[in-house]
């Protein structure tokens, strides 16, 4: 088995990119999920930058280990990328957090660098323990079962709010005091002081815009990919979703000179980023120039509405083999009712240019369960599934379950009932079998995200008790009884 130096250490080579920064102030930037995920976060990898930039502050990176269960048998401490430096010698530890499950992953990761889990056994008076941050994209929907293992969330978009931390941890005598001045300050969650009530999440300013890559390395989903975002935000209305109509605005979009001076001359391949780049009125501009200049392109976020031959052409000419757009809901009705603004001409022209600009397949992610979802909408599906299938070249279906958010229209929507789930899944899977190809994903882990989507300080109790007892579904359900 591969040690976690020779892993680092190999990992730390293939890097172009990485910061190896010294100074007074050390902060630990720690993804609580293995280091091929976290390092294709392009938020993440903004973070690690902007903390750097930080007069005074250097910056080292750690993630839960690739097997977690291994490292915990072992006693394996968990380090830093950088330094190989114990997380605990850190007088700042920051968590940045993608989605709910990932609270599971922050308590392997504090009881991995040997700190007390919850926050109410690192004692404010008590010097031992660095001060645990947590910011990411879930602070924009709940981040209250966070409230027993952080000191401290960083809500919404962290740029802005990056400077005002380490100021204040600076000026402030002991760690009471500085939990009651972070308290006072916009965009701070202090669970301790503001219970399970946490205030409006921060909007960076557009001096902010673009994020962009830091490090490239081949050990990632995205491998050897610079990332840059093309635009930030929203403005359309899915009632399912935490980025609709955002806030600073909605949709800030980023030109294509902004674009083009991110990127290193020795980044090949060219992600877009963004919650809808397709609505990038100057996206074709943007994707010809980043081809013309011989690099490959990708883009996140292909809304079925927006695709035209121009841009499916685009996409072929710059490598993208795999045309991936959404359907969500099982039926036109459902569609309708969450105001996705996708229909099945849409996903049919989808099809059709896929199989005429040469591209190997479509794929489509889908819900089941939203509300009001009946047995009638899952025949649609299959109907409409099967026409899609022999339109393209090759159809692949990825179907989640639907998981309510809080701040969205949905929010409170119950979970429907996992066999019920499980059975449209394998009704799915028997009637497309041969004609495409199904991607369920676990009803019982999204109904584990949902009690944590809507839950509050219990729910963050129970993520402890379920990681220390070995982070698996009879664990999680026992612990949320």
């Amino acid at each position: 088995m591969t040690s976690f130096r020779e892993l680092r250490e190999q990992r730390l080579a293939d890097e172009k990119g990485t910061l190896f920064a010294q100074a007074d102030l050390g902060i630990a930037l720690v993804y609580p999920s293995p280091y091929h995920l976290g390092m294709s976060s392009l938020g993440f990898q903004t973070i690690y930058r902007a903390v750097n930039a930080l007069p005074g502050v250097a910056c080292e990176r750690a993630f839960l280990p690739d097997d977690w269960l291994r490292a915990r048998r072992q006693r394996e401490v968990l380090r830093t990328y950088e330094s190989n430096r114990p997380l605990a010698g850190f007088p700042i530890v920051a968590f940045s957090l993608a989605y709910e499950l990932e609270i599971g992953g922050l308590a392997h990761c504090l009881d991995l660098a040997g700190i007390p889990a919850l926050a109410a056994e690192r004692d404010v008076h008590d010097r031992r323990w660095p001060l645990i941050v947590v910011g990411g994209p879930l602070t924009f929907s709940n981040p209250v079962p966070l409230g027993p293992l952080a000191d401290v969330v960083a809500m919404g978009e962290g740029e802005e709010l990056l400077a005002v931390l380490v100021e204040s941890f600076r000026e402030s005598p002991d760690k009471r005091a500085l939990l009651e001045a972070l308290a006072a300050r916009p965009g701070f969650y202090v669970p301790a002081l503001h219970g399970e009530r946490p205030g409006p999440v921060a909007v960076a300013a557009r001096s902010h815009l673009p994020a962009y890559s830091q490090i490239i390395t081949p050990h990632t989903e995205l491998a050897d990919m610079f990332l840059v975002e093309a635009e930030r935000g929203c403005s359309r209305s899915c009632t399912y979703c935490v980025m609709r109509r955002s806030q600073g605005g909605g949709m800030r979009m980023v030109e294509l000179e902004q674009i083009l001076a991110k990127i290193p001359e020795h980044a090949r391949r060219v992600g877009l980023v963004g919650a809808a780049v397709t609505d990038h009125p100057r996206l074709p501009v943007i994707l010809r120039a980043l081809i013309d200049s011989g690099r490959s392109v990708s883009v996140s976020s292909l809304r079925a509405d927006r695709l035209d031959d121009e841009l499916v052409g685009l996409l072929a000419a710059g490598g993208c083999r795999t045309l991936t757009t959404a359907l969500d809901g099982t039926s036109q009705r459902l569609r309708d009712r969450i105001r996705r603004g996708t229909s099945e001409e849409h996903l049919h022209n989808a099809a059709r240019l896929c199989r005429a600009h040469g591209m190997g397949a479509l794929k489509v992610y889908a819900m089941l369960g939203l509300p009001g979802e009946t047995m009638t909408d899952v025949d649609e599906m299959i109907r409409f599934a099967l026409e899609l299938a022999a339109l393209a070249p090759r159809l692949v279906i990825t179907v989640a379950s639907f998981v309510a958010k809080r701040n969205t229209p949905l929010d409170g929507s119950p979970f429907a009932d996992i066999a019920s789930l499980e059975a449209d899944l394998a009704r799915l899977r028997t009637a497309l079998r041969g004609r495409a190809k199904l991607v369920g994903e676990s009803p019982k882990w999204a109904w584990i995200e949902y009690r944590l989507a809507q839950g509050g300080f219990a729910e963050g109790l129970a993520a402890v008790k379920a990681s220390r007892a070995g982070g698996r579904f009879a664990a999680w359900k026992s612990a949320l009884a």
